[in-house]
């Protein structure tokens, strides 16, 4: 995990629900840093730097991708 890097940053808890189940199907390792503090206080999310989205650099790409599949084709606008 010392390797993976930001892919992306959200600012409340539930703008990754989706997200989550999405990269669990495509087997993609990741994490998101920060989740818990911000989860118990999201008031603080910015003072926290917001939920970072932490992938493998071999998956960014992938991500990225999917992240912009969310962004273009999401009425609802939650990533």
């Amino acid at each position: 995990m010392n390797h993976f890097i930001t892919a992306a940053t959200f600012n409340f808890q539930h703008e990754i629900f989706s997200l989550k189940n999405i990269l669990e199907q495509e087997g993609i390792a990741y994490f998101f840093e920060n989740e818990t503090i911000v989860g118990i206080n999201p008031f603080g999310s910015i003072a926290y730097g917001g939920i970072k989205l932490k992938v493998h650099p071999n998956d960014l790409e992938f991500v990225r991708s999917i992240l912009k599949d969310l962004d273009e084709n999401n009425p609802l606008k939650i990533v």
